[in-house]
């Protein structure tokens, strides 16, 4: 009774001692336990195998299985469990399929828990019929499904494009009396959101009112991004104002997500309005907010406003990503500033971001709508790497220049290359050397876009 007892007290001290990240004192007061003659237990072994796969690495958790067996003593479906969702965690997902079968092969019998973590991983690694399968045979097995077991189905089933699937399950488990927790309406909701049903998706946000909980931030600014994926601009504001005359958390998050709608849509006062309650309302920003706000002030033209953001972000103690410099750059395009844009963009070079396709292209752009078209063109030539997006700048650019036999012959150059252009891009192309008379050039690009398009 003594040393259960004492082995009992050993193990709530691993534990705080292992929560504290203090790994060697846990192995020392191990050793000192069985100096006094109180061993460690299964108990004792699974709780630093959790510690070992949270604070070291997954291989040195694993490895406590080896000191295990050694001790004498067995390790069990939690030391199992452990080991799957730590993997499953750190994305192993293929190992924890390995540490299953592993499992099974010692006779250790699995819990609903075991199977809960190879749905998780099923799904994870795009298998939703094997996923289904494990389900089925724990819901005509011997087990009782969890709301767990519901929850990993459910959102599975929507994240790999499965929302009717999961909306019937979902129905059909409230008929059986099955109360639907928090994650299960976030994971329905995320999913239906995604498949751009947003009318579905606003029923199930009222049904989970409903229910009495809380739809938090990421609930509501799920079903609000969809509203704008959608183009419903208003319902997606409504939203926004109905969380916040509800009294329901608001993040940064959900400010930038309706800040970066109104900018696209050209909504930019309503964009300012946005931003003043962020910052009354004293939201701290964090990088996002502040590439958000660059983006608005470019926008606008405020191209002094926009730099002095960035001496802000970095007094904020936050680092500036490669998506802030191509803002700016994209920004000193549209002014007209391409000698700021290509400075800009050297100065990224020196800050080691590395070759930024994207701010390049944006460049391009930049000269070929201000009808530099020679100076786009001598760019183009001088770049290393190319992508469908450069080509169609590039195309678009020269047709808008009545340069049409110049286009037909980038087109090619880039269907050779393996690259797609969009219809419309062709389209203009042909149509333009047919407006300037080359009705037999028409005819050849036609057929080369034809044997493009048969052999990639």
């Amino acid at each position: 009774m003594v040393t259960r007892l004492s082995t009992k007290i050993l193990n709530i001290c691993i534990a705080s001692i292992c929560k504290s990240k203090q790994l060697d004192k846990a192995e020392t007061v191990i050793v000192d336990g069985i100096r006094l003659g109180v061993f460690p237990d299964v108990v004792t072994y699974n709780t630093l195998i959790d510690a070992y796969c949270r604070f070291v690495s997954f291989d040195a958790g694993y490895s406590v299985l080896y000191r295990m067996r050694e001790a004498g003593i067995i390790p069990d479906v939690v030391s199992y469990n452990t080991l799957i969702s730590a993997a499953a965690r750190k994305c192993f997902l293929s190992k924890s399929l390995d540490l299953f079968d592993e499992m099974l092969q010692r006779g250790i019998n699995p819990d609903v828990w075991s199977y809960n973590i190879v749905m998780h991983c099923l799904f994870k690694i795009g298998k939703p019929d094997e996923a289904n399968r494990v389900f089925m045979d724990i819901v005509l097995g011997e087990f009782r499904p969890s709301p767990a077991t519901y929850n990993v189905m459910i959102n599975g089933l929507c994240k790999n494009g499965y929302v009717n699937n999961a909306l019937s399950l979902f129905r059909n488990l409230q008929r059986h009396g099955f109360v639907p927790q928090v994650l299960t309406y976030n994971a329905l909701i995320n999913g239906l959101c995604k498949a751009r049903r947003m009318g579905a998706a606003r029923s199930i946000l009222r049904e989970f009112r409903e229910m009495g909980y809380e739809p938090n931030a990421i609930t509501y600014t799920t079903v609000m991004k969809c509203c704008f994926q959608c183009s419903k601009f208003e319902e997606g504001l409504e939203i926004l104002y109905e969380m916040r005359s509800k009294g329901y958390t608001f993040d940064g998050f959900a400010y930038c997500t309706v800040v970066a709608t109104l900018i696209k849509t050209g909504r930019i006062e309503e964009a300012n309005e946005i931003i003043e309650q962020m910052q009354s309302n004293g939201i701290e920003p964090d990088l996002v907010s502040y590439n958000t706000l660059i983006n608005l002030y470019c926008r606008q033209g405020r191209l002094e406003d926009a730099l002095k953001l960035l001496d802000e972000i970095e007094k904020e103690g936050l680092e500036c990503d490669k998506y802030t410099h191509t803002i700016i750059i994209h920004g000193l395009c549209m002014a007209g500033n391409f000698v700021g844009a290509q400075q800009h963009l050297n100065y990224m070079n020196t800050l080691g971001f590395g070759f930024n396709l994207v701010a390049v292209n944006c460049i391009l752009d930049g000269l070929g709508k201000a009808g530099h078209i020679d100076h786009a063109m001598r760019l183009f030539e001088a770049m290393e790497v190319k992508d469908a997006f450069t080509y169609t700048i590039l195309v678009h650019n020269l047709c808008r220049a009545r340069r049409f036999l110049s286009a037909s012959k980038l087109l090619v150059s880039c269907l050779k290359c393996g690259f797609k252009i969009l219809r419309s891009t062709q389209r203009a192309v042909i149509d333009g050397l047919i407006s300037i008379g080359f009705t037999n050039e028409s005819r050849k690009l036609k057929s080369k876009i034809r044997l493009a398009r048969f052999l990639h």
